[in-house]
């Protein structure tokens, strides 16, 4: 369900409106719902463990090494620290739909 103001972006606010008329639940019940699964798949993915949905996708962590970079505004060379960062893979499923 695509937001109403441009057609091409849902907001949380539009996935929770969507849960709640799917499964016939009251916005705050969806509220619920969907702030429990996001958190959920924040806590494993703070844990380094990945999350796989069946015919979505796989939720995991990479690590990124330090690196040098470039400072655009006075090219300095400035170092970036390793970090770790979410990453999203679809599934087969969800690209055939796609496609």
């Amino acid at each position: 369900m695509p937001n109403a103001k441009d057609g091409h972006e849902m907001s949380k606010k539009d996935l929770i409106d969507a849960v709640a008329k799917e499964a016939e639940l009251t916005k705050d019940k969806a509220t619920v719902v969907v702030d429990a699964v996001l958190e959920h798949i924040r806590s494993a993915l703070r844990e380094g463990h990945e999350v796989r949905i069946p015919d979505f996708g796989t939720f995991k962590v990479a690590k990124r090494k330090a690196r040098e970079g470039r400072n655009p505004a006075t090219g300095a060379t400035i170092n970036i620290p390793a970090s770790r960062v979410p990453k999203f893979s679809p599934s087969k499923g969800l690209k055939d739909i796609l496609n």
